[in-house]
């Protein structure tokens, strides 16, 4: 057994769960004591954590990005898309995220607060909005015997109502997209179990899209009488951002029947200038029901207490309340109560769902639907109809959701971690700024070059059923399917929602045909070129949304190549000119031309080189495919001339080289090296492109110096080390651990008969990143062996997915392997 360590709290906590087998919470996902505090606290990195030869490496960096910053924060007076003044500090409380696929989430910190909003696409708002929760009530023979805010906090406002529940008699537990906290009510005799469920569901095209989610309280009371339990929400009408004080806020309540089923709840209607929305809250009328439309937040609240403890229900009051006064908030509850028997369970039912129909980006020249709308409709009225439909529907999520972990959760074979990490990594694919919306009539995305001419469709047919999907590098790097990430974290989509991939893969071949001839600085070279050239892959930061395609200027676009798609050959063609000897490899410019955009490459080298390779392996069988000779036999023998310069170049006895320059560096060992081999396995296109014993020794190398020479082989793989066996600090990126680099290099191990290996490796990132550091549903890119981390809740780490797939037998998963 490895030695981790300090307990991980799933450890600490696992004696308490034994005395409550009957709270029905899974044995496999994430826990933590509500009172649990993480010891380790880190900072994000900042330009004082560079090395004074980093600095000199990256001193034009610095002066033209500040400049850059200066112009768009203080002239344009606009958001920076990477803000390196402005990284999130670390914050150990958050928990799964609510709601669907591309509908915007709002994140529940495993604590119960309402602390992370992301209801405009792409933009976050990290506030916790005290007033958002839960409080209970319970009451025998017609008086209160106990009520509570269910929360650990003991704030400065609401001072009425009675906060500071003691966190050592509750815990929180994450298996994604579900999550329960069981609340022990000391001296009460009951346990109230919370389940948090969001319809994320595999291969469900309409049900995932929905921005909605439910809360179910199981309550167990353990006494030998009768008890009347009221679960009381409050919500505040907005989400902690500058505009819920921008006046013309109001709240109403509602009632809908159809189909047999009652609900009714509470409208808070925010109306923001830009993207307006409906906050909704409800509840099942089979149950006892009551509200208060409005309420005030700011002062002691002491009257919605008094009114919940009087009878255990809210006074219900008609009409809605008048808009706020600018600079005023307003609230609304809602209390739904049933009778517990003695020694016997009962539930109650919440729905939290909102509804913008219409949203707008960057330019704002056009509103987008989002996909929910194909179901509930564009004018801004859904809520009641989405609160009716997750109520009466919410039981069907969760049988599929059961029948899609439940292989997985029972495969005595996968250790408890690995099914954490796995599902609980996937909160990126909703609450990743996530974007899917419906395709407009006259919308184009062949990028001009029409399908008789060997492109697009003007609208192909899987945008026109599935939408269009976009979702961002990072919460902190704010650039829509950044490719070369994505190229990482693609498995997610491809085994779970392939439509979706595929739709996003027709985005990326649409703008491959297109250009844009303005010359634009690019800040990580200081050079001149142009924003988008003809023929080329945009590999960094795509935002598909807007008319144009739009790249970052931090550096130039598409130097290397990425999976062959419907353009492959125009793509594959025009990245020849990077094959500057014509050995058939391609050669990196001295520059950051390549994902690891703060560690230069120069000449031919492991990692786009072998990239190179396996695209050029995709091609071939592309050609096979299509029963094209001549492109068959063209890429072959570039293929078999850049394998062997590949060879010749690069392969040193034991492993490749980072590259062939000849630096004092180039011979480091790079985790990343295998990274093209990796996909032709992945994709079940032959294992012969590179030589097994070869793969083998080269992971073994990495294995042995990049994993357990580093850290005591508990932290993963750092991305270089030297051969001699210590960190290659050579740059910003080659000490660093990439947790989604890391989960690829795991799959790749374990493709290659390394399975215990594998698993050690990703293990490493699992322990620092979730039990050690706290970063739950906040995973970032990067992190050092001390100190610093880079980039919270980042794109990569769905690369977790590649090691299912690995994991997977081959038998069954042919449908699911990586496909062009």
């Amino acid at each position: 057994m490895t030695d981790w360590g300090e307990k991980s709290t799933a450890d600490l906590m696992s004696s308490y769960v034994a005395k409550d087998p009957g709270c029905g919470v899974p044995k496999e996902g994430w826990r933590v004591c509500l009172a649990h505090e993480f010891k380790e606290k880190r900072k994000p990195f900042q330009a004082k954590d560079v090395s004074l030869s980093q600095i000199f490496e990256h001193v034009g960096l610095g002066i033209r990005y500040l400049k850059w910053w200066y112009k768009k924060t203080q002239v344009e007076k606009k958001a920076p898309f990477i803000d390196m003044f402005g990284a999130q500090p670390l914050r150990q409380i958050y928990g799964v995220p609510l709601g669907g696929i591309g509908g915007g989430t709002i994140t529940r910190g495993w604590r119960g607060e309402f602390c992370r909003w992301q209801l405009n696409p792409g933009m976050y708002t990290y506030k916790t909005v005290t007033a958002n929760q839960f409080t209970v009530c319970l009451r025998r023979g017609g008086q209160t015997l106990y009520q509570q805010v269910l929360s650990v906090e003991r704030p400065p406002t609401l001072q009425g109502w009675n906060w500071g529940y003691c966190g050592e008699y509750a815990f929180y537990h994450a298996l994604y997209p579900r999550a329960w906290t069981v609340y022990h009510l000391p001296g009460q005799n009951v346990t109230l179990t919370c389940r948090q469920v969001s319809p994320v569901i595999p291969h469900d095209y309409k049900d995932s899209s929905l921005p909605a989610a439910i809360f179910v309280w199981d309550i167990e009371n353990k006494n030998d009488y009768d008890l009347e339990v009221s679960i009381m929400v409050t919500v505040v009408n907005g989400s902690g951002h500058k505009s819920d004080k921008s006046g013309g806020h109001w709240n109403e309540p509602f009632h809908l029947e159809k189909e047999g089923e009652a609900v009714s709840g509470v409208l808070l209607h925010h109306c923001s200038t830009v993207n307006p929305y409906t906050l909704s809250v409800a509840a099942r009328e089979q149950v006892k029901v009551s509200y208060q439309t409005a309420f005030n937040p700011k002062g002691t609240c002491s009257n919605l207490w008094t009114d919940l403890i009087t009878d255990g229900r809210l006074d219900s009051p008609t009409g809605s309340s008048p808009p706020t006064s600018k600079g005023e908030k307003v609230a609304a509850a809602l209390a739904a109560g049933c009778c517990v028997p003695p020694r016997a369970h009962n539930s109650l039912e919440f729905c939290l769902a909102w509804d913008m129909p219409k949203v707008m980006f960057g330019s704002r020249e056009r509103q987008h639907l989002r996909r929910y709308t194909r179901y509930f409709g564009m004018k801004g009225d859904a809520c009641p109809s989405l609160c009716h439909y997750a109520l009466t529907h919410y039981k069907k999520w969760e049988e599929s959701i059961e029948e899609w972990q439940k292989p997985i959760l029972q495969d005595s074979s996968l250790p408890s971690w690995y099914k954490s990490a796995l599902f609980n990594e996937l909160y990126f694919v909703t609450d990743g700024g996530t974007v899917w919306t419906e395709l407009p009539e006259d919308a184009d995305v062949s990028g001009g070059l029409r399908s008789e001419c060997g492109g697009l469709p003007a609208q192909p047919d899987v945008i026109k059923e599935y939408g269009r999907f976009a979702y961002l590098e990072g919460q902190e790097y704010r650039m829509y399917n950044t490719y070369d990430v994505h190229f990482y974290a693609s498995f997610a989509l491809i085994m779970l929602w392939p439509k979706l991939a595929l739709s996003l893969q027709y985005d990326i071949a649409g703008s491959v045909v297109q250009e844009d001839p303005t010359e634009r600085l690019h800040l990580m070279s200081g050079r001149y070129s142009l924003v988008k050239a003809k023929n080329v892959v945009v590999v960094h930061k795509i935002l598909l949304l807007e008319p144009e395609v739009c790249s970052t200027s931090l550096q130039r676009l598409s130097s290397h190549p990425r999976r062959a798609v419907s353009a492959g050959h125009a793509v594959m063609e025009s990245e020849l000119k990077f094959d500057l000897d014509g050995d058939g490899l391609i050669e990196n410019s001295g520059y950051a031309d390549q994902t690891y955009d703060g560690w230069t490459v120069t000449g031919p080298s492991a990692y786009c080189g072998g990239l190179w390779l396996a695209s050029l392996c995709v091609m071939c069988k592309m050609a096979t495919l299509l029963d094209h000779k001549d492109s068959y036999e063209h890429y072959r023998d570039l293929l078999d001339r850049g394998s062997a310069a590949f060879e010749k170049r690069l392969w040193n006895g034991s492993y490749y080289n980072y590259d062939s320059s000849g630096r004092s560096h180039s011979n480091s060992v790079m985790s990343d090296q295998c990274a093209g081999h990796w996909f032709l396995r992945a994709s079940g296109l032959g294992e012969g492109e590179f030589k097994a014993n070869k793969i083998r020794s080269a992971l073994k190398t990495v294995y042995d110096l990049n994993v357990m020479s580093f850290a005591e082989g508990q932290m993963g793989a750092v991305n270089g080390m030297r051969p001699e066996g210590v960190t290659d600090r050579s740059s910003v990126q080659s000490d660093e651990v990439w947790i989604g680099v890391v989960y690829g290099l795991a799959a790749t191990m374990i493709h290659e008969g390394m399975r215990s290996e594998g698993l050690r490796t990703a293990e490493g990132c699992y322990r620092t990143v979730w039990e050690r550091l706290g970063m739950a549903f906040q995973t970032p890119e990067a992190y050092c062996e001390k100190g610093i981390y880079r980039s919270l809740a980042y794109m990569r780490p769905l690369s977790i997915w590649a090691m299912q797939l690995a994991l997977s037998s081959a038998g069954d998963t042919a449908d699911n392997r990586l496909c062009v």
